[in-house]
């Protein structure tokens, strides 16, 4: 096996060419004698270096008078309403630039007014990237801008706005900007007309042409990509068919050394030829093994590449690792990997969920990003970046200080911790979430996997549906899904997806998944337990709860007034509704939402548990909705 070594160590070395002729007259140069950052591919200092040793759009300059580098180039800004790309140039000074991670550091001190209104068409596309760094308070969220009749001087210090923008201002109207994040009822915009949202800009460029230097300003360049060839200490350029390569550092000693190191790979690759074909195969599998990982990686930035347009923060692993203090503060572990806590800036936390089990060709960490990465929804929570670091795949979520429902109905007291109404309030947010995914995006998002543990409350505990690994998109026009496996929690998957004898996969599914979640708020498979142990027959608990309701019997569970004995009885009824065993049977999310608002009671649905019962029955389903409502209120339940 030592030849095989051998073999290995030199075949790694003579990948690499040498540094091409193309870049023998691009030394890297630098515009201040005494320090200043390094120019080099894939930028050039224009009249120092040629056209070809930098990228189009990478062009730097010196200062005559203070021998600053400096920088004009289109701010990639833009208006997020309609995606359109803003005209915006800016001019700024280069403190430093990292070719490893492919950032640049600027002081911006002069950029091009916002324009007064978005244009219809977009300007041509920035080669670069608002780069937000975690320090940076709120700079993920964009701005919003409001033109004001008149200057705006009655604010509290917390809703203070950016602005006057001096160079918007027209007559006795000025223009001011709010983070997109801020609460518009909370301001004093009375006197105001909302203009545009923009993102990815930074707030420089917020003050017009305000011409003095101001906080950092971070840019990434996506392309050419050279973070490998970097951190392997090797130069990145043009080669002579001005195509991106890594070359080896031009230093002699080097290519003496390289030309030794090829003679050993030649006498390598004869004596692993003729003595050792069991390390070919070896090579040959590890080598599989590999192209297998980079198809995978290539899969997973091909998806990110296409979704960049999206306001969504791709993080670094040594980014996601200072944003949870060296992942110190853990908040769960589950089949996919641990949530941790951890925080943008002092006052802004946030959930950061450590993908380590990637099944497959990461297609829950794709689901994931695909599906919730396009959602707006206060009862859906906030992804509000990502991390595809190589191998390394994880989540950064908006923080939900009350944790999840589970935490509440695992205590068994969610009716006197929570109280009834509350409960309806976090069963309707529910409803309403899942009605936007299933009817208000641009397509139908099935979830697979509603459950307590995946519904996180915030610290007014509206709740908010979460994880969306097992997530499958589809069209409005067709519902049903193609499905080859089972996919959710025992408990709360619907029948179909077990077996296609009840019906089709389709949105349906989830329905059923939140009429069993009802059931768990009302207490129905805990007070269904404590029922079971005094009767030796076995049944299903959400049969006994039926058989309960519908004999009017007592469910044992703990109300204070009539009203209270309402929002139970309403609970089960509509959970019953959901889970109804064959998917026609059940309702839309809009009609369960109109059953838990409605005044009158909902009547009691066919028995889901009768031997008769069919997908081929009638359905009270495809009558006028009135009539799944009555006033009566016989079901007894101790106060």
């Amino acid at each position: 096996m030592i030849p095989f070594f051998i073999f290995l160590i030199c075949s790694l070395n003579i990948q690499q060419p040498r540094f091409a002729a193309a870049q023998q007259d691009c030394p890297p140069a630098s515009c201040s004698p005494s320090g200043g950052p390094i120019v080099r591919f894939p930028f050039r200092l224009i009249g120092r270096h040629p056209q070809h040793c930098g990228y189009p759009g990478f062009d730097l300059s010196c200062n005559p008078t203070n021998n600053r580098t400096e920088f004009d180039f289109q701010f990639p800004a833009r208006a997020s309403a309609r995606n359109i790309i803003l005209p915006l140039s800016a001019k700024a000074t280069v403190n430093e630039i990292d070719y490893r991670a492919q950032v640049i550091r600027l002081s911006v001190f002069r950029g091009s007014c916002l324009p007064a209104q978005v244009p219809e068409v977009s300007s041509s596309p920035s080669p670069f990237q608002f780069h937000i760094k975690i320090m940076y308070y709120g700079a993920g969220d964009g701005y919003t801008l409001f033109n004001c009749s008149g200057a705006l001087d009655n604010y509290e210090e917390w809703a203070r706005p950016m602005g006057p923008i001096t160079c918007l201002a027209r007559g006795n109207h000025r223009v001011y900007a709010y983070r997109s994040s801020t609460s518009v009822t909370d301001l004093p915009l009375s006197r105001c007309v909302k203009m545009y949202n923009v993102s990815d800009i930074s707030e420089v460029l917020l003050d017009g042409l305000r011409e003095y230097s101001v906080d950092d300003t971070y840019l990434h360049w996506p392309e050419p990509v050279c973070t490998n060839c970097e951190s392997r200490a090797n130069y990145c350029g043009f080669n002579t068919n001005n195509q991106t390569q890594c070359f080896h550092i031009p230093t002699q000693s080097h290519h003496n050394k390289q030309g030794s190191i090829s003679d050993k790979a030649v006498i390598a690759i004869v004596v692993v030829a003729v003595f050792t074909a069991l390390a070919f195969a070896a090579l040959f599998y590890f080598y599989t093994l590999k192209r297998r990982k980079q198809s995978k990686e290539r899969r997973t930035e091909r998806f990110l590449e296409d979704h960049k347009a999206r306001r969504l923060t791709r993080y670094t692993y040594s980014d996601i690792k200072t944003i949870t203090d060296g992942f110190k503060h853990k908040l769960g572990q589950g089949g996919y990997g641990s949530v941790f806590r951890g925080k943008l800036s002092t006052d802004i936390l946030v959930a950061v969920k450590v993908l380590t089990n990637i099944k497959g060709n990461g297609e829950d960490f794709i689901n994931e990003v695909g599906t919730i990465g396009n959602i707006h929804h206060v009862n859906v929570v906030r992804l509000v970046g990502y991390c595809a670091d190589g191998y390394k795949r994880a989540l950064v979520y908006e923080f939900l200080e009350n944790d999840s429902l589970n935490k509440y109905l695992s205590s068994g007291k969610q009716s006197s911790t929570v109280g009834w109404e509350k409960l309806l309030e976090i069963a309707l947010g529910v409803a309403r979430g899942l009605d936007y995914l299933h009817q208000g995006c641009k397509q139908r998002i099935l979830h697979f996997d509603i459950k307590p543990h995946n519904i996180l409350l915030d610290h007014n505990l509206n709740p908010k549906v979460a994880d969306f690994g097992l997530a499958k998109l589809c069209s409005k026009e067709k519902s049903v899904v193609t499905m080859t496996g089972a996919r959710g929690t025992i408990g709360y998957i619907a029948p179909e997806v077990f077996s296609r004898n009840f019906g089709k996969v389709s949105y349906k599914s989830d329905i059923y998944s939140y009429g069993m979640v009802l059931l768990d708020m009302v207490g129905g498979r805990r007070e269904f337990g404590e029922a079971a142990a005094q009767d030796s027959g076995e049944v299903y608990f959400p049969e006994w709860m039926y058989n309960q309701l519908e004999k009017g019997e007592d469910i044992a569970i703990h109300v204070d007034n009539v009203e209270e004995t309402d929002i139970v009885k309403r609970l089960i009824i509509v959970g019953l509704w959901c889970i109804q065993w064959y998917p026609a049977d059940r309702p839309s999310m809009k009609l369960i939402i109109q059953m838990l608002e409605a005044q009158n009671m909902p009547i009691m649905p066919p028995n889901p548990f009768a031997a008769s019962n069919s997908a081929n029955s009638t359905s009270p389903l495809s009558s006028s909705s009135s009539t799944m409502y009555t006033t009566s209120t016989t079901t007894t339940f101790t106060s």
